[in-house]
């Protein structure tokens, strides 16, 4: 297994319903050596989370401690099956790092075909640099245009280690994790494993994912975990660029 060299889908005290502060997930990726942290807490459409003038105070945070990099984000709520989120560039413009993806509290969805389109709006919006766990069921989606649209777009599509435990009681996330993999090896479309950490402890856990890239055989040059400066380079390369 090579090295896990970043986590970028995680989450503090700030999005209403984490257990850990920013300091402890610091220290906590510096424990397990990453280079590189992202904290990208809930957007507006989820219940509890922080005010929006919280992104708006993002700069008084350093971005280097020690050897670890921190990208201070959001992950955003796919509304409805246009693709809608829930805060707009003046906030996208304050963020280095930008997630969006579907959650049932704040999700309207419609027809499998409805539901693709919404999420493929997404996808192309030249903001969103990764889709949050898109196979964890939460809508139903056809999975090959969703994996063609982020190819074509260089939008990384995740794969969610906390949707695959089995006490999230998402039934269909394994398989569809699975036709994702799949998918992606076939048409080489590059992935990023997150843990969605709500918990410092659980910062870089992958072990309900390492099962599915063995059973895949998907290739690790395809996981942009293990080198920081690819992963930096595909996110940079959609950053609000159409």
């Amino acid at each position: 297994m090579k090295k896990i060299s970043l986590d970028v889908h995680t989450h503090t005290i700030m999005s209403g319903h984490a257990y850990s502060s920013l300091q402890e997930m610091v220290a906590a990726a510096q424990q397990k050596g990453l280079d590189i942290l992202g904290i990208t807490e809930h957007a507006p459409g989820i219940p509890g989370t922080c005010n929006p003038i919280y992104f708006r105070n993002l700069h008084v945070v350093p971005r280097q401690i020690g050897d670890l990099r921190l990208l201070l984000g959001a992950e955003l709520n796919i509304l409805d099956t246009k693709g809608t989120l829930d805060l707009d560039e003046y906030y996208y413009k304050m963020l280095d790092i930008r997630i969006a993806g579907i959650h049932l509290l704040c999700w309207e969805g419609g027809t499998i075909e409805e539901n693709t389109r919404g999420m493929i709006n997404a996808i192309r919006n030249p903001w969103t640099q990764i889709i949050s766990h898109p196979g964890d069921g939460t809508a139903e989606l056809l999975f090959e245009p969703v994996v063609l649209a982020a190819k074509e777009t260089k939008t990384l599509l995740e794969i969610n280690n906390s949707s695959l435990n089995p006490r999230r009681n998402k039934e269909t996330a394994l398989a569809n994790n699975l036709e994702i993999l799949r998918l992606c090896k076939q048409y080489e479309v590059p992935i990023v494993l997150s843990s969605d950490a709500h918990i410092s402890y659980d910062i870089a856990n992958y072990s309900f994912i390492w099962p599915l890239l063995q059973e895949t055989e998907f290739p690790d040059e395809l996981i942009l975990n293990y080198d920081t400066e690819k992963f930096m380079q595909y996110i940079s390369e959609k950053d609000g660029k159409n």
